[in-house]
C-alpha cells in the first residue's frame, strides 16, 4: 500500500535539511543564501501590506517569514497560499508579454513553499512550487508541480550524502550490458564520455575518471532548484529536482525531473509539448519538443530532439539532430542527423556527420544470446534504407551501405566505401573510394554543412569536418596497403575473405583503379595542408628553402590518430593524457578540458606533419628528398586534381536536371527550376569553382614568393 506519512501543518515549508545532514551552527537556509544570485535588503511586512494580503484571499502559516524587498506592492499578490520562508523581490504594476502570453507582474492562484522570487516574476497557477529560487523576469503559468527535493542531484551522477552507489545515475552508452557506462556531470563533453566508455580494462585509469567527476560535485544536501532570469515555463505538469538556466522556453511538458537545463541569454534552450524527460542534461541552445522521450541522456550544445524521439542511456553530440526515432545505448558524435519515424539505433559508437536513413535497424540483437553487442562507425556512416546490421560490426569511415538486410557482421575497414549485399549471386561487394568516383556532390557540401552549423560558441574541442583529414588519411593508407597486397582480374575486380563473417564471396571492386584514387587524394590532402601552413605565416617565406626549414620535422611512417569526440588528436597524445589522469597531473574535467583547448591550438601543425609523412611514405621518400621540383609537381597534381573534383561535383548535380525519371514530374524545364532552383543558381556549386579559383591564385602566390616555376599549366 501507498504509505502516506502524517506531520504538524506548522512544519510544511521547514525542516528541507534533515538533522543528520546539517552542519553545526548552520540553519536549513544555509546553502540557500548561498545560491543566491544578489544580494537583496529584505525586510518584513508591514502592517498594512499584511491586510491587503490577506484581504487578496492569501494565507501565510507565518505573516513573519514573508520577506520583501522595497518596492513589493501586496495588490499584486492573490489567491496565494504561503509556507515557510518566503521571499519575494519588487513587483512593477505591468504585465509580461511572451509568445502572446500576457501576464500580469505578481503572484497569482499559487501555492508558494520556501522559495525566494526576483524581481518582477510573474507567478500564475502553480499549483505546488517548492524550494526554489526564481530569478528576475522569470514567468511562471499553469503548472501542476514545480519542485526541488533535499537530496536533488540537477541530472549529474553524484551521491549525495547518505545515499548508497546502487542509487548513482550512470549513462550505459556503448553497450547494453552496462559495461562502458559513464557518470554524466554538466559540461560533459563528446571527447569525455569516449575517453571514459573505452580503456575498461584499465581500472587505475577508471577510478580516476570517477575521481575527476567527483571533483565536480558537491554532495551537500539542501540545495535548491534555480530558475534563470527571463526563462518561461508554462502550461507543464511536472518539474521537479530541475535546474534551469537563463532565457530558456519551456511549454507543455509532462514531466521534467532530475535534469540540468543549460540556457543563456545567447544559447537559449527550448522544450516543447508533450516531452517527458529524466535524468539527463541538456547542453546549451538544445531545442527538444513534440513528445520525446529521455530518461538517462546527455545532449550536448545545440543538438536537437523532436517529433517523438526517443533517446535513452545515451550521449548525442554537438550540432546532432533525431527526430522521430528510437536511439537506445549509444554515444554519438557531433553533426549527427537522424530524422525518419522507423529508424533504430542500439549500442552504437558513430564517430560524427552520420545520417541514418529511414528504417534502418543498426544493432538489432537477434543474432546473439546476450545484450553485449556493439556496432562501431567512423565518421561520414551512411546506411541506406531498411538496413539492417547485426552487432559487432564495424565500418571505416564514409562508409555508405545500400538497402539491404545484411545477414552477417560486418568489418569494413577500407573508407570511402559503398558495401551492397548481392542477394541474387548471394555475395557481398565492397565499391572503395565509391563517393570519390560518384558523389562528390554531396562529399563536398557535408563537409561545408557542418561547418555552417556548428553554432557552438564555445569551441573547447576542435572539430575537422573535412572528409580528407589524419583520421581518414590514415584509413586510406591502410587500405593502400591492403589492396596491393590483392591480385585483381582483368576488369580490376578481386575476391576475397574477411570482411564479414560468413564464408560467402567478398567482391571488392575497382582495386587498382583506388589505390591511385588514395594516392591522389593523400596527395591533394598534403598540397592543402602545406598551402595553410604558407598563408599561416602571412606569406612572409621568401625562399624555398625557408619554407622548408618550417616545415616540422616528419616520421619514417604516419603516427596513429584517434578521434576523441570528434577532435582528431595524435594516440601518443591521448596515451600521455591517460597517463597524466592516472599519475595525478589532472585533477578535475576543466584541466581534461584545457587540455582539449592546447591540442587544438597544435592540431594543424600535427595534421602538417602527419599529410607530409603519408605523402612521402606512399613516394618512398623521406623529407631529405623534398625539393623545389618535388613540391611543383605536387601542386600541379593538386591542381588537376581539384579541377576535376570541381567538374565531378557539377555532374553529380547535374544528372538531378537531366535524368527523364527526375524531370518528370515537372511540366517544364521552367517549373523544375522554379520548384529546385536552377543550376546556375545553386550557390554551393558557384562556391566550388570560387574555390577553385582561390586554389589557383594560393598556388601562384607560392611559386612566385618562392621562386618556382610552374612545371605545368593547369586550366
Amino acid at each position: 500500500m501507498n504509505i502516506l506519512h502524517t506531520s504538524p501543518l506548522n512544519e510544511l515549508g521547514y525542516h528541507f535539511i534533515g538533522t543528520r545532514y546539517l552542519p553545526e551552527g548552520k540553519d536549513e537556509y544555509y546553502l540557500r543564501n548561498q545560491q543566491q544570485p544578489y544580494e537583496r535588503l529584505y525586510r518584513n511586512l508591514q502592517p498594512i501590506e499584511i491586510d491587503i494580503l490577506i484581504r487578496n484571499n492569501n494565507t501565510s502559516d507565518n505573516w513573519q517569514n514573508i520577506l520583501v524587498t522595497d518596492g513589493f506592492n501586496a495588490n499584486q499578490v492573490r489567491n496565494c497560499k504561503f509556507f515557510g520562508l518566503i521571499r519575494i523581490g519588487k513587483l512593477d504594476p505591468v504585465y509580461r508579454e511572451f509568445h502572446n502570453l500576457r501576464v500580469p507582474v505578481g503572484l497569482y492562484n499559487s501555492t508558494i513553499i520556501s522559495s525566494d522570487i526576483g524581481d518582477n516574476v510573474c507567478i500564475d497557477h502553480v499549483s505546488y512550487l517548492s524550494h526554489y529560487i526564481i530569478d528576475e523576469d522569470v514567468i511562471l503559468n499553469k503548472i501542476n508541480e514545480l519542485a526541488t527535493t533535499d537530496n536533488a542531484k540537477f541530472g549529474n551522477g553524484m551521491l549525495k550524502q547518505g545515499e548508497e552507489n546502487k542509487q548513482r545515475v550512470r549513462i550505459e552508452v556503448c553497450n547494453e550490458n552496462a559495461g562502458r557506462a559513464i557518470i554524466p556531470f554538466e559540461g560533459m563533453l563528446p571527447g569525455d564520455a569516449y575517453l571514459w566508455s573505452r580503456h575498461r580494462a584499465d581500472h587505475a585509469l577508471q577510478q580516476k575518471l570517477i575521481e575527476l567527476t567527483e571533483n565536480q560535485f558537491d554532495t551537500r544536501r539542501g540545495f535548491y532548484g534555480v530558475i534563470g532570469k527571463r526563462t518561461v515555463i508554462k502550461s507543464c505538469r511536472i518539474i521537479k529536482d530541475v535546474m534551469i538556466g537563463s532565457d530558456a522556453y519551456i511549454k507543455g511538458a509532462n514531466k521534467l525531473k532530475n535534469l540540468t537545463i543549460r540556457s543563456d541569454a545567447d544559447r537559449k534552450s527550448q522544450i516543447g509539448e508533450g516531452c517527458e524527460l529524466v535524468n539527463g542534461i541538456i547542453g546549451y541552445g538544445c531545442r527538444i519538443f513534440y513528445g520525446v522521450k529521455a530518461v538517462r541522456f546527455i545532449t550536448a550544445s545545440h543538438s536537437q530532439l523532436k517529433y517523438g524521439a526517443r533517446l535513452i542511456n545515451s550521449y548525442l553530440g554537438n550540432n546532432a539532430t533525431i527526430s522521430c526515432c528510437e536511439v537506445l545505448n549509444s554515444l554519438i558524435f557531433p553533426a549527427h542527423e537522424q530524422h525518419h519515424n522507423n529508424s533504430f539505433l542500439c549500442a552504437a559508437l558513430l564517430m560524427g556527420q552520420s545520417n541514418i536513413a529511414a528504417g534502418a535497424t543498426i544493432g538489432s540483437n537477434h543474432n546473439s544470446r546476450s545484450a553485449d553487442g556493439e556496432i562501431i562507425a567512423g565518421r561520414g556512416f551512411w546506411p541506406g534504407l531498411c538496413v539492417s546490421l547485426k552487432h559487432n560490426s564495424m565500418f571505416a569511415s564514409f562508409t555508405i551501405l545500400a538497402k539491404g538486410d545484411y545477414p552477417a557482421e560486418l568489418n569494413i575497414h577500407i573508407p570511402f566505401c559503398l558495401v551492397s549485399n548481392d542477394v541474387a549471386n548471394d555475395q557481398l561487394i565492397i565499391h572503395p573510394g565509391y563517393w570519390f568516383r560518384y558523389n562528390m556532390y554531396a562529399l563536398e557540401r557535408n563537409a561545408w554543412k557542418y561547418v555552417e552549423r556548428d553554432r557552438r560558441t564555445d569551441k573547447i574541442q576542435h572539430i575537422d569536418y573535412d572528409y580528407l583529414a589524419p583520421d581518414t588519411i590514415q584509413e586510406m593508407a591502410t587500405a593502400i596497403e591492403y589492396l596491393e597486397t590483392l591480385t585483381p582480374d582483368d576488369k580490376d575486380i578481386a575476391r576475397v575473405q574477411g570482411f564479414e563473417n560468413a564464408k560467402r564471396t567478398v567482391v571488392i571492386l575497382k582495386v587498382k583503379d583506388t589505390i591511385r584514387l588514395f594516392k591522389e587524394m593523400i596527395r591533394l590532402h598534403a598540397a592543402r595542408c602545406l598551402l595553410h601552413h604558407f598563408s599561416a605565416y602571412q606569406f612572409k617565406f621568401t625562399s624555398f628553402e625557408a619554407f622548408r626549414q618550417s616545415i616540422p620535422h616528419t616520421t619514417p611512417a604516419p603516427k596513429i590518430w584517434v578521434n576523441l569526440g570528434g577532435q582528431l588528436i595524435l594516440n601518443d597524445k591521448v596515451q600521455q593524457l591517460i597517463q597524466r589522469i592516472k599519475q595525478g597531473d589532472i585533477r578535475n574535467w576543466g584541466e581534461v578540458h584545457s587540455w582539449y583547448i592546447e591540442e587544438g591550438a597544435t592540431y594543424y601543425s600535427d595534421k602538417l606533419e602527419h599529410a607530409l609523412t603519408a605523402w612521402l611514405y606512399q613516394d618512398q621518400k623521406t623529407i631529405q628528398h623534398f625539393n623545389e621540383e618535388m613540391l611543383n609537381q605536387l601542386l600541379n597534381d593538386a591542381l588537376d586534381l581539384k579541377q576535376k573534383m570541381t567538374n565531378d561535383i557539377y555532374l553529380s548535380r547535374a544528372k538531378d536536371y537531366s535524368n527523364a525519371f527526375r524531370k518528370m514530374v515537372y511540366e517544364s524545364d521552367a517549373e523544375m527550376n522554379e520548384v529546385n532552383g536552377s543550376m546556375e543558381s545553386n550557390a554551393f556549386i558557384q562556391l566550388q569553382y570560387q574555390k577553385m579559383e582561390e586554389l589557383k591564385a594560393a598556388v601562384e602566390q607560392m611559386r612566385h614568393q618562392l621562386n618556382l616555376q610552374a612545371s605545368q599549366k593547369v586550366s
